[in-house]
């Protein structure tokens, strides 16, 4: 291909202005695979519509999902992106890493690979933008020897993820870190071959900040929580006053969202029947409050983005669950789950389209939970309230 046929006006001008540009970093990797996209990228600019295509299922042996098929359905102008296809690498915990083991994942895209890629994927994964169907196996090869494995793609479980949880924060309610490799290594024919409706993901955070928006984007939402008192530092209270940066009043209790607070100037009170464990009053004086001692999760269940059906945020599962080693609760309710959606979910629905086609009272007694007052999305929109008795007589016998 000529010079001229590569030039990129259009392009081009994304490389102007103050802010960052990925057109700029590409043309820094100077290889053939990286012209090609951006001539790709250009006509894609020019035509207004885009160039890339699914072709086919493409993938290593073994494996159902960690590779996404990408082609160009202009091949014969730009052969080094005719196929450019995306792996998944199921990243580390907390996305740890030291800086010999990234320059070693490096060397292996580069030398198998376009050398593009982005730290990280929606889902957590690293992801290494642009191989060619031959280089797949050799660089599936090359991660194993590592130490590392694909990720989940397709309707399969997605690579679970967290926040640092406790190796970071110190409002971490449990081993977020612990709980996401554990869940890892359980489910790998789940993560690799696709046996779902359509994905499931799972992200937990270790508190209700939620630094991983698991509330709104993971079909199971593994929150950090506590069942007992909010722990108040009196002297550090007062120390917030006097210092006069924030006013507690305004800044604290008046945005409970319970109204659980009250301040009379001289003494904060928490009636912790009403917390909801929002973390705000937390945040906003961290040297005065924390969370209680007596800690686990809150399990969420439902949340995906618009794609379908529009976008869903999770709701309550299971208000507390301890979150310890091995974690078998936990997996109990997760197989559960699993075993009806699979069997009656249809294709491409998430497990929160399914309890809303279903109902979320059929689908509880379908997996064996009680309902609690925890689960509910949001108050009636009707008076009528029903009432199931298991035997007739009961009704009668009140009556009388």
């Amino acid at each position: 291909m000529s010079e001229k046929e590569l030039k990129t006006p259009l392009v081009d001008e994304l490389e102007e202005g103050p802010w960052p540009s990925f057109v700029k970093e590409i043309k820094s990797l100077d290889n053939p695979k990286a012209k090609d996209l951006l001539g790709v990228l250009e006509r894609s600019y020019r035509d207004k519509v885009g160039h890339w295509k699914h072709g086919g299922l493409v993938g290593v042996m073994g494996y159902g999902g960690g590779v996404i098929g990408r082609y160009n359905d202009l091949p014969d102008e730009f052969p080094e992106v005719a196929a450019f296809h995306t792996l998944r690498v199921n990243h580390p915990a907390g996305w740890f890493y030291t800086s010999d083991v990234l320059r070693k994942l490096c060397d292996v895209w580069e030398e198998h690979g376009s050398g593009l890629t982005n730290m990280h994927g929606s889902t957590g994964d690293i992801i290494f933008l642009g191989c060619s169907t031959e280089e797949l196996e050799p660089t599936f090869k090359k991660l194993t020897e590592l130490g590392f494995d694909l990720g989940g793609s397709g309707s399969c479980l997605r690579t679970p993820s967290c926040c640092n949880g406790m190796a970071r924060c110190e409002w971490a309610c449990y081993d977020t870190m612990a709980l996401t490799y554990d869940l890892t290594m359980e489910y790998q024919d789940e993560l690799h071959r696709p046996p779902f409706p359509y994905k499931f993901k799972f992200k937990m955070a270790g508190c209700a900040n939620d630094c991983v928006a698991s509330i709104a984007r993971a079909d199971m939402s593994i929150i950090g929580t506590w069942k007992d008192e909010i722990r108040i530092d009196a002297d550090a209270v007062k120390e917030y006053a006097e210092a006069g940066d924030l006013d507690i009043l305004v800044d604290v209790v008046s945005r409970c969202p319970t109204k659980c607070m009250s301040w009379d100037g001289q003494e904060l009170l928490i009636d912790d029947a009403d917390c909801v464990k929002c973390m705000h009053c937390i945040n906003a004086m961290p040297k005065a409050l924390a969370p209680g001692k007596d800690r686990g999760a809150t399990i969420l269940v439902g949340s995906k983005a618009p794609i379908i059906g529009g976008a869903l945020l999770s709701s309550v599962m299971v208000p507390f669950l301890k979150m310890e080693p091995p974690y078998e609760d936990l997996k109990e309710l997760v197989d559960a789950l699993w075993e009806l959606w699979g069997e009656h979910g249809k294709n491409r629905e998430r497990i929160g389209e399914f309890i809303q086609r279903i109902g979320l009272g059929n689908f509880l007694d379908q997996i064996g939970l009680d309902p609690t007052p925890e689960m509910i999305a949001q108050p009636r929109a009707n008076p009528y309230i029903f009432y199931e008795l298991d035997d007739e007589d009961e009704y009668e016998d009140d009556e009388d």
